[in-house]
Formats: C-alpha cells, sequence, structure tokens
C-alpha cells in the first residue's frame, strides 16, 4: 500500500515538473517571438523620420500628414503594453499608407533615388514585421492551449500562469501589409 501511495506522489510530481518545465519553455518562446517583434518595430521606427525629411523637402504642403506620423512613431515607441502597441502601429499603418498616397502627386519625389531607398526599407521591414507578428501570434497560441487543456490547466493555475495577449490588427483592411509602388 505504502508503495502504490508513493508511486503515485512520484507519478504526480513527474508529470508537474513535465508541465511546468513546457510552460516555462513556452513562456520564453512568447518572449523571444516579442523581441522579434520590437526589433522589426525599432527598424520601422528608424526610418519614419528618413522618411518624414525626405517626403518634407518635396511635399512642404503635407505638414499635417508629415506630424501624424511623426506623433504615431512617438506613441509607437513609448507603448507599455501590447493593445498599445498594436493601436499605435495600426495608425502609423494606416498613415504611411495615405503618405504614399499623397507622394503620387510629387514626380519629382517618386523619382528621388533616396525615397526610392527609403521605400524598399519600409517595404522590406513590413514583410519582416508581418513574419515576426506570426510567429509571435503562433507561440501565444501554443502557449495559450497548454494552459487552458486539462490537465495542464491545474499546473499553469498553481505556477501562476496567465493567457497571452495576441499582437493582432482589428479589421481586414488594417490586415494587409501596406503596398509600396518602387
Amino acid at each position: 500500500m505504502a508503495i502504490v501511495i508513493i508511486a503515485i506522489v512520484v507519478l504526480c510530481g513527474g508529470f508537474y515538473l513535465f508541465i511546468y518545465n513546457r510552460l516555462v519553455r513556452l513562456v520564453n518562446y512568447v518572449r523571444e517571438a516579442w523581441s522579434g517583434i520590437d526589433v522589426q518595430l525599432k527598424k520601422r521606427h528608424d526610418l519614419i523620420p528618413l522618411l518624414v525629411e525626405t517626403v518634407r523637402a518635396y511635399a512642404s504642403h503635407e505638414r499635417t500628414l508629415l506630424e501624424a506620423i511623426t506623433s504615431l512613431r512617438t506613441q509607437g515607441m513609448s507603448a507599455s503594453s501590447i493593445k498599445e502597441t498594436e493601436t499605435a502601429e495600426v495608425g502609423l499603418s494606416k498613415a504611411l499608407g495615405k503618405l504614399f498616397v499623397v507622394v503620387e502627386n510629387y514626380p519629382e519625389l517618386k523619382a528621388s533615388q533616396n525615397f526610392l531607398e527609403l521605400q524598399r526599407d519600409i517595404s522590406k521591414v513590413e514583410n519582416d514585421l508581418q513574419k515576426a507578428r506570426r510567429y509571435y501570434n503562433g507561440t501565444v497560441r501554443n502557449y495559450n492551449i497548454l494552459i487552458e487543456q486539462f490537465p495542464s490547466s491545474l499546473v499553469a493555475k498553481i505556477a501562476g500562469h496567465r493567457q497571452k495577449e495576441f499582437f493582432d490588427i482589428g479589421n481586414e483592411s488594417e490586415r494587409s501589409v501596406p503596398e509600396f509602388k518602387i
């Protein structure tokens, strides 16, 4: 009888350790995935001032839009949560889309080598950001599934694990990567 009780305790302890270690591994994957998004957002934020200055040199009439882009960049850089980052980045993507539509009215700007290189760089960062977002959301999905499934949900609850937020963009029109014509 004592051997059976000891075996049950050992099995429960082993199960707890196994699930706990899986949770720790997934939390670290989520952190790593978020750092990938963070790197791409920083690259994007670093390109914005260069873009704004380039456009300002050719299209001084677009001051309001350029100020909005600068403001949204600042909001994105100072965001402290995933939801704040998401909101700022959605706004920034919309504003950049408007900017590239406005650029069509300035043939000299469209022909500028500096502007073309910035367009190419921003397009690459947008694509890399989309990949990083997919990876992050996949790791969050795996983590959330593990903490919701029984019996691992018991270990998650005991260890204080909570669901993570997805980095998602609100509606279908915002889900697409802005197209930049080169």
